[in-house]
């Protein structure tokens, strides 16, 4: 498939369409589908989420065992110095990450709570609006935005359901577009389909379910 090359001509042609009902096999397919990150509850899931910045869900869950066998809580970890984290979360940002986590540990143990609202989930350092969804979606609280990762960011544009190269504003865009009941589902279903069909070159558009609507598919055809 040749490079999407027709932004305005994609999103005409899905200006009409109904994105609930276009997205519902997507949903259908994705339904009940786990974060990859192998967490075991909230704190695993927090840490593991800021660790994965700029990584990968795979070398986040090779890294994991041996940084919770170290500090298996937020009590443990809050304790840490940042250099003693270095070796067990070794990638791009460790130092930063190692701060940001302790950090969280501490605002946790200080309050006794975790924010279960995106304003909250944001104040922490390392974690931005992306980070809140997923931890919120994976969590099953009441959802106050869309995961916007990478591959949000290529698969909508080439749908047409969203346009924008900003983050923020393409989560806005999918906010208007999908309704509220849909969108950690939605969230989730749109990451795993850039993940294993819409790839970054050669995607797989003939076998993907959602060529019947998708912009891109048919610019190509």
């Amino acid at each position: 498939m040749a490079k999407l090359t027709n932004k305005k001509k994609i999103t005409k042609q899905s200006a009409v369409v109904d994105w609930n009902t276009a997205l519902r096999p997507l949903l259908k397919r994705y339904r009940g589908r786990k974060h990859p990150l192998e967490y075991q509850n909230a704190y695993q899931l927090i840490v593991m989420i800021v660790l994965s910045a700029r990584s990968s869900d795979a070398i986040v869950n090779k890294q994991a065992p041996a940084l919770f066998t170290a500090y298996p809580d937020f009590k443990s970890l809050s304790k840490a110095d940042p250099e003693s984290l270095y070796p067990l979360i070794k990638g791009p940002g460790y130092r930063h990450k190692a701060e940001y986590i302790i950090g969280i540990a501490k605002d946790v143990v200080d309050t006794g709570t975790i924010p279960e609202d995106i304003d909250g989930l944001t104040q922490w350092k390392g974690f931005g609006r992306k980070s809140a969804n997923v931890y919120m979606s994976q969590m099953g609280l009441k959802a106050e935005g869309i995961i916007v990762d990478l591959h949000t960011l290529r698969v909508t544009p080439r749908l047409g359901i969203a346009t924008s190269d900003d983050p923020k504003k393409l989560e806005t865009e999918l906010m208007e577009k999908i309704d509220r009941k849909h969108w950690h589902q939605a969230g989730m279903a749109l990451t795993f389909l850039g993940r294993e069909t819409c790839r970054p070159t050669d995607p797989h558009c003939d076998d993907c379910l959602m060529n019947p609507v998708c912009g891109y598919f048919k610019e190509q055809k």
